[in-house]
């Protein structure tokens, strides 16, 4: 195994240092990293592109060469897979996961999922890296949920106790799929928190690209022949109002007031 860390480490917790709970060297990959400056990724973005033949083709140099990247940028990576995080992320926590195999990096994802066993070579890993963000969810906003409360005074707790309480399921505020119609050449399955909280998200196709069945669950693979999803420019799926995905409220074409209450939406949330 490649990368930032053995996944095959000894089971842990994913507390902070403060904490004399058992680590698990999976979860920390994930851990803070030293953040790029704005005009640094920015750099990067350039950078990459000069690499490649285009912007849609940019996520071809990390499937190529992935050591190159720092580990805030690349998650981990494998002879199979690189896990990086979304440039450009559209929520507070956004990875992608490139599969490497040359004959299905350049097909379509629903063309390439209709392949049974590259299909479920990809969904073992995408429930390994979805395991990773939900750590990572717990990580950052465990302090503030209430479902989380008990679990982080056990944490806490001095000494801690053997058996941590289960806390909130972190899981459940993980979507993991593709989009209908990628923007980018490589084959790319996103894992993105559901909150869709990101000075990223900028319009209507950022937004509904993630909140319309233009984004497919990897776990509706391999799709029928017959599924609406295989024309999304026939659905009409990115033209669609705004709706809210916590609360289903309808905010027609107002972008500016969607975001206004996507920040509300994520205060709630998070303190779930």
């Amino acid at each position: 195994m490649e990368g930032n860390a053995d996944l095959g480490a000894a089971p842990s917790d994913l507390a902070t240092s403060k904490h004399t709970a058992k680590r698990d060297a999976f979860s920390e990959l994930l851990s803070p990293k030293p953040r790029q400056p704005k005009h640094a990724r920015q750099s990067l973005a350039k950078d990459i592109q000069k690499k490649t033949h285009g912007p849609r083709d940019a996520l071809g140099a990390y499937i190529a060469k992935p050591e190159a990247y720092p580990p805030n940028v690349v998650v981990y990576h494998n002879d199979d897979f690189v896990v990086i995080h979304d440039l450009f992320p559209k929520s507070t926590l956004h990875l992608l996961l490139l599969p490497r195999d040359a004959t299905k990096t350049l097909v379509h994802p629903v063309e390439a999922f209709d392949d049974l066993e590259f299909l479920a070579k990809v969904k073992e890993e995408a429930k390994k890296v979805c395991a990773l963000a939900a750590g990572e969810l717990r990580r950052k906003y465990g302090k503030y949920s209430l479902h989380d409360r008990e679990r982080e005074e056990a944490l806490d707790a001095d000494p801690p106790p053997e058996t941590l309480p289960a806390g909130r399921d972190w899981g459940k505020d993980i979507m993991c799929g593709i989009h209908a119609h990628p923007s980018m050449t490589h084959l790319h399955v996103h894992i993105i928190s559901v909150d869709r909280c990101s000075d990223r998200l900028k319009h209507r196709k950022h937004y509904n690209s993630f909140s319309t069945p233009f984004f497919i669950d990897i776990d509706d693979f391999p799709l029928a022949t017959d599924d609406p999803r295989r024309d999304p420019d026939r659905q009409g799926y990115l033209r669609r109002n705004f709706i809210c995905w916590r609360c289903g409220r309808d905010f027609g074409n107002q972008f500016t007031h969607l975001k206004k209450h996507l920040e509300e939406e994520f205060n709630e949330w998070k303190r779930l």
